[in-house]
């Protein structure tokens, strides 16, 4: 059987099955995490093993807007690295990576609005893709509207995070909260933990980062 096919079953654990491609994902996610909360810039390498294994698994459970959303973190994986790695000298801190900053209200208000209207058209087109494509979308997309917000305000939460904004981390938790729902609901227990974990680890990365910033300030 195929190594990425989520019905090929690595183990059985309580009764949840877990296939080598959701465990290896939910691994390899949890590691980037944990290092991005700790200002590792090898966190957006080990994130390109992630998302890669991410994008066949959402394909195969019809969460097409996450699906999607892979894509774009492979080229934010790449752009988070260099900006980590090779800040101008105005932004750099003390180790010579990018220093954490933060958001004016203003610029805050921004973000959330436009996110919520790119939430309503991607929801809607999303919804409506095995009507579109039926040959490549052969099943309705699961949560199309609930997953559009997931995947919309990740991509906001990527860009505040390669620009190491506070803010990144409370976008974070929001998205962890209803992705954690979602995965279980879709029967990817193991994934569904790790987004619970990531829970716990967006709200102490918004902590840590907080007061980092305040030490700057």
């Amino acid at each position: 059987m195929n190594f990425f096919d989520i019905n090929n079953i690595f183990f059985e654990l309580l009764g949840v099955k877990m296939s080598y491609v959701e465990f290896y994902a939910t691994f390899t996610g949890l590691v980037a995490v944990i290092l991005s909360v700790r200002e590792n810039v090898w966190s957006w390498v080990l994130g390109l093993v992630n998302v890669a294994l991410a994008f066949v698994m959402f394909y195969q459970i019809q969460l097409y807007p996450d699906m999607f959303l892979q894509i774009f973190f492979f080229i934010t994986n790449i752009i988070g690295f260099w900006q980590w790695k090779f800040p101008k000298e105005q932004e750099a801190n003390i180790h010579n990576e990018l220093k954490i900053s933060q958001l004016s209200p203003r610029q805050f208000g921004v973000y959330s609005l436009v996110g919520l209207v790119c939430t309503a058209l991607l929801g809607t087109f999303a919804k409506n893709l095995s009507e579109l494509i039926p040959e490549l979308f052969s099943k309705p997309s699961a949560f199309p509207y609930m997953d559009s917000f997931t995947t919309i305000m990740s991509i906001f939460a990527t860009f505040l995070l390669i620009r190491k904004k506070v803010e990144a981390w409370w976008m974070w938790l929001a998205i962890d909260i209803i992705s954690t729902y979602m995965y279980f609901v879709k029967e990817v227990k193991l994934y569904s933990l790790l987004y619970a974990v990531f829970c716990v680890i967006a709200l102490l990365g918004a902590i840590n980062w907080t007061k980092e910033y305040r030490k700057t300030i």
